[in-house]
Protein backbone atom coordinates (compact mmCIF):
# COMPACT_ATOMS: atom_id res chain seq x y z
CA UNK A 1 0.00 0.00 0.00
CA UNK A 2 1.45 3.42 -0.92
CA UNK A 3 2.22 5.31 2.29
CA UNK A 4 3.01 8.97 2.98
CA UNK A 5 6.48 8.95 1.36
CA UNK A 6 5.19 7.28 -1.80
CA UNK A 7 2.32 9.77 -2.03
CA UNK A 8 4.65 12.72 -1.48
CA UNK A 9 7.13 11.39 -4.04
CA UNK A 10 4.26 10.98 -6.49
CA UNK A 11 3.08 14.55 -5.82
CA UNK A 12 6.52 15.99 -6.45
CA UNK A 13 6.88 14.04 -9.69
CA UNK A 14 4.00 15.80 -11.45
CA UNK A 15 2.80 18.81 -9.41
CA UNK A 16 4.87 21.42 -11.23
CA UNK A 17 4.13 19.94 -14.63
CA UNK A 18 0.34 19.94 -14.28
CA UNK A 19 0.00 23.30 -12.52
CA UNK A 20 -1.66 25.87 -14.75
CA UNK A 21 -3.20 23.26 -17.00
CA UNK A 22 -6.80 23.75 -18.10
CA UNK A 23 -8.93 20.60 -18.02
CA UNK A 24 -10.05 19.58 -21.49
CA UNK A 25 -11.64 16.23 -20.58
CA UNK A 26 -11.99 13.69 -17.80
CA UNK A 27 -12.54 9.96 -18.21
CA UNK A 28 -13.85 7.61 -15.53
CA UNK A 29 -13.44 3.86 -16.04
CA UNK A 30 -14.63 1.09 -13.76
CA UNK A 31 -16.03 2.23 -10.38
CA UNK A 32 -13.42 2.99 -7.75
CA UNK A 33 -13.85 3.00 -3.96
CA UNK A 34 -16.03 6.13 -4.01
CA UNK A 35 -17.77 7.92 -6.89
CA UNK A 36 -16.34 11.07 -8.43
CA UNK A 37 -19.30 13.07 -7.16
CA UNK A 38 -19.84 15.09 -10.36
CA UNK A 39 -20.06 14.24 -14.02
CA UNK A 40 -16.68 14.19 -15.76
CA UNK A 41 -17.97 16.93 -18.07
CA UNK A 42 -18.41 19.23 -15.05
CA UNK A 43 -14.62 19.39 -14.66
CA UNK A 44 -14.00 20.61 -18.19
CA UNK A 45 -12.79 24.20 -18.34
CA UNK A 46 -11.44 24.32 -14.80
CA UNK A 47 -7.76 25.03 -14.19
CA UNK A 48 -5.35 23.11 -11.99
CA UNK A 49 -3.80 25.65 -9.62
CA UNK A 50 -1.61 23.27 -7.61
CA UNK A 51 -1.20 19.85 -5.98
CA UNK A 52 -0.93 19.33 -2.22
CA UNK A 53 -0.80 16.32 0.07
CA UNK A 54 -2.75 15.62 3.26
CA UNK A 55 -1.76 12.32 4.82
CA UNK A 56 -2.06 9.77 2.02
CA UNK A 57 -4.42 11.97 -0.02
CA UNK A 58 -3.39 14.13 -2.95
CA UNK A 59 -5.38 17.34 -3.24
CA UNK A 60 -5.50 18.64 -6.79
CA UNK A 61 -6.59 22.26 -6.36
CA UNK A 62 -8.73 23.70 -9.11
CA UNK A 63 -9.79 27.30 -9.65
CA UNK A 64 -13.23 25.98 -8.71
CA UNK A 65 -13.14 23.09 -6.26
CA UNK A 66 -10.64 20.36 -5.42
CA UNK A 67 -10.07 16.74 -6.46
CA UNK A 68 -9.15 14.40 -3.59
CA UNK A 69 -7.16 11.46 -4.91
CA UNK A 70 -6.23 8.33 -2.95
CA UNK A 71 -4.00 5.58 -4.36
CA UNK A 72 -5.67 2.85 -2.31
CA UNK A 73 -3.69 -0.39 -2.00
CA UNK A 74 -2.25 -0.72 -5.48
CA UNK A 75 -2.76 2.57 -7.28
CA UNK A 76 -0.15 4.64 -9.11
CA UNK A 77 -0.22 7.80 -11.20
CA UNK A 78 1.47 8.60 -14.46
CA UNK A 79 1.67 11.98 -16.15
CA UNK A 80 2.62 12.48 -19.78
CA UNK A 81 1.98 14.79 -22.69
CA UNK A 82 -0.18 12.01 -24.14
CA UNK A 83 -1.22 8.59 -22.86
CA UNK A 84 -1.83 5.37 -24.79
CA UNK A 85 -5.32 3.91 -24.99
CA UNK A 86 -6.55 3.04 -21.47
CA UNK A 87 -5.72 -0.44 -20.27
CA UNK A 88 -7.78 -2.78 -18.11
CA UNK A 89 -6.65 -1.15 -14.86
CA UNK A 90 -6.61 2.50 -16.00
CA UNK A 91 -9.64 3.94 -14.23
CA UNK A 92 -9.28 7.73 -14.38
CA UNK A 93 -7.77 10.21 -16.82
CA UNK A 94 -7.55 13.97 -16.32
CA UNK A 95 -6.73 15.52 -19.68
CA UNK A 96 -5.24 19.01 -19.36
CA UNK A 97 -3.45 21.44 -21.64
CA UNK A 98 -0.23 20.53 -19.77
CA UNK A 99 -0.62 16.75 -20.13
CA UNK A 100 -2.68 13.75 -19.07
CA UNK A 101 -2.78 12.46 -15.50
CA UNK A 102 -3.76 8.78 -15.33
CA UNK A 103 -4.65 6.61 -12.33
CA UNK A 104 -3.86 2.92 -12.67
CA UNK A 105 -5.33 0.79 -9.88
CA UNK A 106 -5.55 -3.00 -10.31
CA UNK A 107 -7.45 -3.56 -7.05
CA UNK A 108 -9.68 -0.46 -7.35
CA UNK A 109 -9.42 0.58 -3.68
CA UNK A 110 -8.28 4.03 -4.77
CA UNK A 111 -10.57 6.96 -5.46
CA UNK A 112 -10.92 10.37 -7.07
CA UNK A 113 -13.53 12.54 -5.37
CA UNK A 114 -14.55 16.09 -6.26
CA UNK A 115 -15.42 18.57 -3.51
CA UNK A 116 -16.46 22.23 -3.92
CA UNK A 117 -13.82 23.10 -1.32
CA UNK A 118 -11.72 21.62 1.48
CA UNK A 119 -14.41 22.62 3.97
CA UNK A 120 -17.18 20.87 2.05
CA UNK A 121 -18.78 17.74 3.46
CA UNK A 122 -17.15 15.44 0.91
CA UNK A 123 -13.67 16.62 1.92
CA UNK A 124 -14.32 16.76 5.66
CA UNK A 125 -15.56 13.17 5.58
CA UNK A 126 -12.21 12.01 4.19
CA UNK A 127 -9.79 14.44 5.85
CA UNK A 128 -11.53 15.56 9.03
CA UNK A 129 -10.14 12.89 11.37
CA UNK A 130 -6.57 12.88 10.16
CA UNK A 131 -3.84 13.57 12.69
CA UNK A 132 -1.03 16.08 12.50
CA UNK A 133 1.37 16.06 9.54
CA UNK A 134 4.63 14.48 10.78
CA UNK A 135 6.92 16.54 8.56
CA UNK A 136 5.31 19.86 9.47
CA UNK A 137 6.07 22.30 12.29
CA UNK A 138 2.69 21.35 13.77
CA UNK A 139 4.10 18.00 14.95
CA UNK A 140 4.57 19.26 18.51
CA UNK A 141 6.27 17.10 21.15
CA UNK A 142 4.02 18.06 24.06
CA UNK A 143 0.83 17.44 22.10
CA UNK A 144 2.22 14.17 20.75
CA UNK A 145 3.15 12.86 24.19
CA UNK A 146 -0.17 13.92 25.68
CA UNK A 147 -2.11 12.05 23.03
CA UNK A 148 0.03 8.94 23.51
CA UNK A 149 -0.70 9.02 27.24
CA UNK A 150 -4.42 8.65 26.48
CA UNK A 151 -4.00 5.50 24.39
CA UNK A 152 -3.74 2.01 25.86
CA UNK A 153 -3.15 0.25 22.56
CA UNK A 154 0.34 -0.91 21.48
CA UNK A 155 2.37 1.98 20.14
CA UNK A 156 2.65 0.57 16.62
CA UNK A 157 -1.13 0.31 16.37
CA UNK A 158 -1.48 3.91 17.56
CA UNK A 159 0.94 5.10 14.90
CA UNK A 160 -0.96 3.19 12.20
CA UNK A 161 -4.34 4.58 13.28
CA UNK A 162 -3.50 7.98 11.80
CA UNK A 163 -5.45 10.12 14.23
CA UNK A 164 -2.44 11.05 16.41
CA UNK A 165 0.04 11.53 13.58
CA UNK A 166 -0.91 10.89 9.99
CA UNK A 167 0.75 8.83 7.29
CA UNK A 168 3.02 6.55 9.35
CA UNK A 169 2.15 3.29 7.61
CA UNK A 170 3.33 -0.22 8.34
CA UNK A 171 6.83 -0.03 6.87
CA UNK A 172 7.73 3.29 8.42
CA UNK A 173 6.18 2.56 11.81
CA UNK A 174 8.44 -0.49 12.18
CA UNK A 175 11.47 1.51 11.06
CA UNK A 176 10.74 4.52 13.30
CA UNK A 177 10.21 2.33 16.35
CA UNK A 178 13.52 0.62 15.68
CA UNK A 179 15.30 3.96 15.37
CA UNK A 180 13.71 5.11 18.65
CA UNK A 181 14.59 1.75 20.31
CA UNK A 182 10.96 1.18 21.36
CA UNK A 183 9.31 -2.26 21.29
CA UNK A 184 6.24 -2.12 18.98
CA UNK A 185 4.11 -3.98 21.55
CA UNK A 186 4.68 -1.36 24.27
CA UNK A 187 1.46 0.32 25.40
CA UNK A 188 1.44 3.91 24.09
CA UNK A 189 0.39 5.30 27.47
CA UNK A 190 3.60 3.95 29.02
CA UNK A 191 5.90 5.95 26.76
CA UNK A 192 7.75 8.62 28.73
CA UNK A 193 8.29 12.13 27.43
CA UNK A 194 11.99 11.47 26.65
CA UNK A 195 11.04 8.37 24.64
CA UNK A 196 8.24 10.31 22.93
CA UNK A 197 10.86 12.87 21.91
CA UNK A 198 12.99 10.11 20.39
CA UNK A 199 10.00 8.61 18.60
CA UNK A 200 8.84 11.95 17.22
CA UNK A 201 12.28 12.59 15.76
CA UNK A 202 12.54 9.02 14.47
CA UNK A 203 9.21 9.35 12.64
CA UNK A 204 10.38 12.57 11.00
CA UNK A 205 13.81 11.17 10.10
CA UNK A 206 12.48 7.92 8.64
CA UNK A 207 9.79 9.61 6.55
CA UNK A 208 12.15 12.31 5.29
CA UNK A 209 14.75 9.69 4.32
CA UNK A 210 12.08 7.62 2.57
CA UNK A 211 11.01 10.63 0.51
CA UNK A 212 14.63 11.25 -0.46
CA UNK A 213 14.95 7.60 -1.56
CA UNK A 214 11.81 7.81 -3.68
CA UNK A 215 9.62 5.80 -1.29
CA UNK A 216 9.49 2.00 -1.11
CA UNK A 217 8.72 -0.36 -3.97
CA UNK A 218 7.78 -3.77 -2.58
CA UNK A 219 5.69 -4.82 -5.56
CA UNK A 220 4.67 -2.30 -8.18
CA UNK A 221 4.87 1.26 -6.83
CA UNK A 222 6.31 3.89 -9.13
CA UNK A 223 6.05 7.67 -9.26
CA UNK A 224 4.50 9.65 -12.10
CA UNK A 225 7.78 9.31 -14.04
CA UNK A 226 7.57 5.51 -13.74
CA UNK A 227 10.52 5.38 -11.30
CA UNK A 228 10.60 2.82 -8.46
CA UNK A 229 11.44 3.66 -4.85
CA UNK A 230 14.62 2.48 -3.13
CA UNK A 231 13.99 2.93 0.61
CA UNK A 232 13.31 -0.78 1.13
CA UNK A 233 16.97 -1.43 0.38
CA UNK A 234 17.91 0.57 3.48
CA UNK A 235 15.35 -0.95 5.87
CA UNK A 236 16.77 -1.83 9.27
CA UNK A 237 14.07 -4.32 10.29
CA UNK A 238 11.13 -4.29 7.89
CA UNK A 239 10.80 -7.59 5.98
CA UNK A 240 14.06 -8.87 7.53
CA UNK A 241 12.68 -11.58 9.82
CA UNK A 242 15.42 -14.02 10.86
CA UNK A 243 18.20 -11.85 9.47
CA UNK A 244 20.79 -10.28 11.78
CA UNK A 245 20.04 -6.83 13.16
CA UNK A 246 22.23 -4.30 11.36
CA UNK A 247 23.19 -2.83 14.75
CA UNK A 248 23.66 -5.71 17.20
CA UNK A 249 23.46 -8.89 15.12
CA UNK A 250 20.45 -10.36 16.95
CA UNK A 251 17.94 -12.06 14.64
CA UNK A 252 15.11 -9.73 13.65
CA UNK A 253 11.76 -10.99 14.90
CA UNK A 254 8.38 -10.87 13.12
CA UNK A 255 4.97 -10.86 14.81
CA UNK A 256 1.42 -10.04 13.76
CA UNK A 257 -0.32 -6.93 15.07
CA UNK A 258 -3.79 -6.10 13.82
CA UNK A 259 -3.34 -8.49 10.88
CA UNK A 260 -0.19 -6.61 9.82
CA UNK A 261 3.38 -7.84 9.99
CA UNK A 262 5.58 -6.14 12.57
CA UNK A 263 9.38 -6.43 12.58
CA UNK A 264 11.69 -5.52 15.45
CA UNK A 265 14.98 -6.35 17.13
CA UNK A 266 14.34 -7.98 20.53
CA UNK A 267 17.72 -6.75 21.76
CA UNK A 268 17.80 -3.14 20.54
CA UNK A 269 14.12 -2.35 21.14
CA UNK A 270 13.20 -2.36 24.80
CA UNK A 271 9.66 -3.02 26.11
Amino acid sequence: MPELPEVEVTRRSFADRIAGGRIEAARVGKPLRWPLGVTPQALVGRTVTGVRRRGKYLLIDLDQGVLLLHLGMSGSLSFAAAQPAPGTHDHFDLVTTRGVLRLNDPRRFGAVVFAPGEGAAQAVKLLGRLGVEPLSDDFDLDAFHERLRRRKAPIKQVLLAGDVVVGVGNIYASEALFLARIRPTLRASRISRPRARLLRQAVRDVLARAVERGGSTLRDFSNAHGEAGLFQLDAMVYDRAGQPCRVCGTAVKAIRQGQRATYYCPSCQKP
